[in-house]
Order: structure tokens, then sequence, then C-alpha cells
């Protein structure tokens, strides 16, 4: 059985295909969720909708708590770290993470990266020694196998590699650059483009992110049967 984490970050409620105003990244992510346990339908899936239910930002008190010593923190310590510590445990228990991240202002939304702040975590997610030899951090997630899927959207277009607006899209990097830097490597992405445009070129956009999730998907599930059968 393998565990996965959905996360949705949209600020949109609903789902496109069914609301219409609806978010186009819950869409994909529930697509692909509900294709993967129609192959797999033992395997785990915990929900949490940041964009719905944010986790708090970090604070100074966050930050003096984090950067203390487990055995040295007072009882206020454990009690600022305690949502931190929930998220945390979610994704060191599972195998695939599967984001909905909507491009806001040609970043994440800041609710993804409040919950990127909380489970970067020191002693937790990654190592810290001022004294090793050559980097002074290092990931602690790395080498279990666990990678992430990132599932997009946005209102322009050209956001993709070679694009027009390449340079200017901080969404996948954003992302990805903190979760690599805890040891999680990038299984996928789709986009969804011209959604301010509404009209055909944003409709066929969706029909190619849909047949795109389904392909990850799809691939995805064949390298785990293949690990399964070398095993």
């Amino acid at each position: 059985m393998l565990s996965l984490l959905h996360l949705d970050s949209s600020a949109r409620p609903g789902r496109s295909d069914r609301q219409r105003h609806g978010s186009h990244t819950r869409r994909l992510t529930a697509r692909f969720i509900d294709r993967w346990l129609a192959a797999r339908p033992g395997d785990r899936v915990v929900y949490r909708d940041v964009g719905q239910a944010p986790p708090a930002p970090v604070s100074g008190r966050w930050i003096h708590a984090a950067f203390t010593p487990p055995q040295r923190r007072e009882p206020w310590m454990h009690e600022v770290l305690a949502e931190s510590d929930a998220l945390v445990d979610e994704l060191v228990a599972s195998d695939l993470v599967v984001i909905g991240v909507p491009m806001y202002n040609f970043g994440m939304p800041a609710q993804l990266k409040a919950w990127i702040d909380n489970i970067v975590r020191v002693g937790r997610t990654f190592g810290f020694d001022r004294n090793r030899a050559g980097e002074p951090c290092w990931p602690l997630l790395a080498g279990q196998g666990r990678r992430v899927v990132l599932l997009s959207s946005r209102g322009d277009h050209g956001y993709g590699p070679g694009g027009r607006l390449a340079a200017d899209n901080h969404v996948e990097r954003g992302v990805l650059t903190p979760l690599r830097y805890i040891g999680i490597e990038c299984a996928g992405q789709v986009a969804v483009e011209y959604d301010e445009f509404a009209d055909g070129r944003l409709q066929a956009s969706l029909r190619q992110a849909e047949a795109g999730v389904d392909a990850l998907v799809d691939r995805l599930l064949a390298e785990v049967e293949a690990r399964a059968a070398a095993a």
C-alpha cells in the first residue's frame, strides 16, 4: 500500500468541471487521485486543503522554537510548533505528494507558501551543522523515494519552458526548490493556461491538461508496478 498526500491551495472552493467559477487545479488534482485510486483502491490518501484552511505563517516565536534543540524546548514552544509537527508528519508518512498550485501574481498562493515554510524544518526535514565539512545543510528526506506532482493553472499563456513568459513563472521553481532542498524530487508537472481568456483556447488547454494528468498517472503506476515486480 502506498500513501498519497493530496494538497489543494486554490482560493476558489469548487472545481471548474462542476462550478462555473471553480478551480482548475482542484479539477486536476481530483482527476489525478480518482484515476490513481481506480487502479489502486487500497492506497491511502490524506487530503489537506490549505487553500481554504491555510497553516499559520511562520512567526518570530515559531523560529525561536524551531531552532531550539528539542530537549531544551519550553512548553510554549511545543504549542507553537504543533501545527508544523502535524504537517511534517503527514509529509513524512507519504510516498507521493500531489499539489494543486494556481499562479497568483507570478508565484504560488500565500497559503501554499505557508505550508512550505512549516514543513521545511531544521532537525525534521533538513539537517544543519555549521561545523560539517562541505555544505552545512543536508536533506533529511533524501533517498526515500518520496516525490511530488505539481498541477498548475495560469491566467495567461506562454509560461512553460521556452515560452514568452517563462522567465516570469515563479510557481514551479518556487515550490520545487524548497522541496528538493529537503529531499523530495519532482515526478511530473501539468498546467492549464488561458484562464483569463475564457474561450476555446482555455477549453483546449483543459483537455490537454486532463490528458496530461491521465498520462502522468499511468506512467507513475507503471513505475510502481515495475518496482514491485523487481522487489
